[in-house]
């Protein structure tokens, strides 16, 4: 049997990779994801036959994976790996769908992976429970999902507290990421790509892999006469690039 790990902590990627060659010798992990992307593409690539998928990543949830994974068709089992809360335990329990809640020990790894097994034995195929989980899970994290409310940014020597609510757009730059309130700029050291994650996406929208603009700040949309799509915020004379992938954002606008 293959297996995938897909998980943004690396140190428990190489914990579990380590673990399961010692409880699971016959078992072949195939490949390790730190973001939703990069599973979803282990998966198209090797159809593993059980995937072991964090829950919170980057760039796509384990939720939003589990679903491509159906969607594509594939037979492959699904452990949820998870610093979830109880809820979330008791919904895989009762969907007969296997679960390891960090931080896990070596006995219950051992108990996941002989569910496993027997499932296999059994020729047991979940697609509806698993369907089941995907929408109670989903439902649970939009009720419990927190954004980013303050953010701590440096201006030359100094330490600044902002406010999401004041931000107009980030820009990355370099190694930095700089952010626009108004007519001032400060500067913090989180990537972009862990930036979009923790902001309400209803709020903010990344319209280019260097920039995330504030949606309520977007004053108007054009395309120049090279056929590329920009946009205008308020109170600003520059105007930002919007990539091709981003451009369906503002079809209904």
């Amino acid at each position: 049997m293959r297996a995938i790990i897909a998980d943004d902590e690396v140190l428990l990627r190489h914990h579990l990779r380590k673990t399961l060659a010692e409880i699971w010798p016959d078992l072949d992990v195939v490949g390790l994801a730190e973001d939703g992307e990069e599973a979803l593409c282990l998966c198209e690539q090797t159809e593993p036959d059980i995937i072991f998928l964090d829950i919170r990543m980057p760039r796509q949830s384990g939720v939003e994976v589990a679903r491509h994974i159906r969607r594509l068709g594939l037979k492959t089992h699904i452990v949820f790996v998870t610093a979830y809360d109880e809820y979330a335990v008791n919904a895989f329990e009762y969907h007969a769908v296997d679960y390891l809640l960090k931080p896990f020990s070596e006995a219950r790894l051992q108990v996941a992976c002989e569910r496993i097994q027997q499932r296999f034995e059994r020729q047991e195929q979940s697609d509806d429970r698993t369907e089941a989980l995907l929408k109670t899970l989903s439902a649970k994290m939009g009720e419990s999902r927190q954004y980013l409310s303050w953010i701590r940014a440096s201006k030359g020597d100094e330490i600044h507290l902002i406010s999401v609510n004041d931000v107009t757009y980030f820009q990355a730059e370099d190694k930095y990421v700089m952010v626009y309130t108004g007519n001032e700029s400060f500067l913090i050291r989180t990537p972009l790509k862990e930036l979009v994650e923790q902001l309400d996406p209803n709020e903010f929208w990344q319209i280019h892999r260097a920039t995330i603009a504030r949606v309520r700040a977007i004053e108007c949309v054009k395309k120049e006469i090279t056929g590329r799509l920009v946009v205008k915020l308020e109170g600003y004379d520059r105007v930002l690039p919007v990539s091709r992938s981003a451009q369906p954002l503002f079809k209904q606008m």
